[in-house]
């Protein structure tokens, strides 16, 4: 998988929600596309994403973090450079505020995700990385 496109990582754990792909290879991205943060992390490293788009999804089980995304940034610091979208479900805001306190994302949106907002997000992401 070669291309001199910037490579958008989208992480789709649960879902529910549009496939988003051809609105990420509107804005120019090599779309690479996984369901697990095991399988991101292998990615990332490969793959060197310019944009990563993944969901909080809040595990009150986990003991020291909120959910896999914090397992998916600390693995892939010092590895590739990323500007991370995420999206959350508003019920969860309170732990997501959380990991916000420790990690930067470039933006947020909640569920049900809009596609006007997710461009939004993506034109700003794209214009910080030129």
């Amino acid at each position: 998988m070669s291309s001199d496109k910037p490579v958008l990582l989208s992480i789709i754990e649960i879902g529910g929600y549009p496939d988003f792909t051809s609105l990420y290879e509107g804005f120019g991205f090599q779309v690479v596309q996984t369901n697990t943060v095991r399988k991101a992390v292998k990615l990332i490293r490969q793959h060197k994403p310019k944009v990563m788009i993944a969901e909080f999804n809040f595990q009150s089980d986990f003991r020291d973090r909120t959910s896999s995304l914090e397992t998916l940034l600390s693995s892939t610091q010092g590895v590739a450079d990323s500007s991370m979208i995420v999206f959350y479900e508003k019920e969860f805001e309170p732990q997501y505020q959380r990991f916000l306190n420790t990690y930067d994302v470039a933006a947020s949106l909640t569920f049900p995700v809009q596609e006007d907002e997710l461009k939004t997000a993506l034109k700003a992401t794209v214009e910080k990385l030129s």
